[in-house]
């Protein structure tokens, strides 16, 4: 299987900045699409950020301009900087990841716990 941890969460004040990372480990032939998720407390997941493996990238209209998501395929991870940070970016943030684990299987999803970002006004 596939483990995702994410790291670099945390408190900041309005306008801000973070950089959230996730790496990906265990049986992985290849990588495909990777992501992060945002849920907010009472609020659905929504998609904040993807990129693909030839680093084609996707944003949501509420952050772009502020957030950049990347990736390193040789070390298996993705990041997300976060800057211009306002209250309702508070979230836990969730890094996706979209898994080849053999040559000879198909994709299979996978998630991380998540990483706590909180933003004070």
């Amino acid at each position: 299987q596939v483990q995702l941890v994410e790291s670099g969460g945390g408190s900041v004040q309005l306008g801000g900045s973070l950089r959230l990372s996730c790496a990906a480990s265990g049986s992985i032939f290849r990588i495909n699409d990777m992501a992060w998720y945002r849920q907010a407390p009472g609020k659905s997941r929504e998609l904040v950020a993807d990129i693909t493996n030839d680093y084609s990238t996707n944003y949501a209209d509420s952050v772009k301009g502020r957030f950049t998501i990347s990736r390193d395929n040789a070390k298996n991870t993705v990041h997300l900087q976060m800057n211009s940070l306002k209250p309702e970016d508070t979230a836990l943030y969730l890094c996706y990841a979209d898994v080849t684990i053999a040559w000879y299987s198909g994709k299979m999803d996978f998630w991380g716990k998540g990483t706590l970002v909180t933003v004070s006004s």
